[in-house]
């Protein structure tokens, strides 16, 4: 359980403390700031809370709300250079037209990649996020993507299922197929993401399962598409057209600095992250296995997510860079990681 912090006095933190926040946050810095608030009523303590609590965060800070980015800009900016290398003078780009990517199939027998999938983070104008947005700010905001949501059609058509009251065997349903997410970890619930639990979440997905949206859990939506197999291009095109199909219906948070805004500023930019579960039994072995990966500008974890373990050889590889370069440029990367890496494991089977 974290320790409570009273939010008024300047944090200390442990010895060996290496987050982000801690590796930034001054005693000058925190008198500068400390007082200021948000025109949504944010506060540098609600910014920083989780931080101070869980003194073994790797960032350790997350945004209240859109504006606290640039109130608290002289904590946020070395924060986001350090993890990015996004300078405050930098600027990103947007790019969600799926023709501009270059991916066949890179495993069309299916003998290396098990499964693609790619999810975005966006947050909608005119609310708080998570950690601040009022509980009839979260109402007000369910009810908008449900809308949404609900006017989708084609393939991307499909039902939404509120959280709150959800019936025993769609629960059982959704957990078998991977799709429903708890309530937060400590970290999140520092950070105030947990509050009025599980009132205005909930999952859309659609018919084929290919499509899924949460609404409310780290960020306002997350929304991801996925499949079976290594079809990288097919999946990125059909998140490319559920986006496109809510952004011309909601506002998302957005600015030519830091791109589309989300709670944790390590998903700024594309708030992209674009994975595949692969068959690397060989490759994983190799003692620079992961030095080949950063060379590259992806990252290689065990299927059960961050600090998880492989599982026979299985990897979920993913790009690395998701602000001040486009959305199909993080997909491009990721891809030839990918190729990369099935050309690698091909190579040492033939030794």
């Amino acid at each position: 359980m974290a320790a409570k912090w009273d939010g008024k006095s300047f944090p200390s933190f442990p010895a060996g403390c290496k987050s982000l926040l801690c590796k930034h946050l001054s005693k000058e810095m925190w008198e500068q700031l400390k007082d200021k608030k948000t025109k949504l009523g944010v506060g540098l303590a609600e910014c920083i809370r989780s931080g101070v609590e869980n003194p073994d965060s790797s960032c350790g800070v997350y945004a209240g709300d859109e504006e606290a980015y640039t109130l608290f800009g002289p904590l946020f900016d070395k924060v986001i250079e350090e993890y990015h290398g996004h300078k405050p003078s930098d600027t990103h780009k947007s790019d969600l037209n799926p023709a501009n990517l270059k991916a066949p199939n890179p495993d069309p027998e299916g003998k290396y990649i098990v499964s693609t999938r790619v999810r975005v983070a966006r947050s909608l104008r005119g609310y708080g996020l998570p950690g601040s947005c009022t509980k009839q700010h979260r109402l007000d905001l369910e009810a908008r993507v449900r809308e949404q949501l609900s006017s989708l059609t084609g393939d991307l058509k499909g039902t939404y299922h509120p959280l709150q009251g959800m019936p025993e065997d769609v629960a059982k349903k959704l957990i078998e197929d991977h799709f429903l997410f708890k309530k937060g970890d400590r970290f999140l619930e520092s950070a105030g993401i947990n509050r009025d639990w599980p009132e205005a979440r909930g999952i859309y997905h659609n018919d084929n399962k290919t499509f899924l949206t949460w609404i409310n859990e780290e960020d306002h939506t997350r929304i991801i598409s996925m499949q079976m197999g290594g079809d990288i291009a097919q999946v990125f095109d059909r998140l490319c057209r559920a986006v496109n199909a809510l952004s011309s219906k909601l506002e998302f948070q957005y600015n030519g600095h830091l791109g589309f805004l989300s709670s944790c500023p390590t998903n700024l930019g594309t708030g992209i992250r674009a994975s595949v579960h692969i068959r690397i039994p060989l490759a994983s072995q190799q003692p620079n296995f992961k030095e080949w990966c950063d060379q590259r500008n992806v990252q290689p974890r065990g299927i059960h997510g961050e600090h998880s373990e492989s599982a026979g050889g299985v990897y979920d590889i993913s790009n690395k860079q998701r602000l001040g370069i486009s959305e199909v440029a993080c997909i491009q990367q990721m891809y030839d990681g990918v190729k990369g890496l099935i050309e690698w494991e091909k190579s040492l089977e033939g030794k």
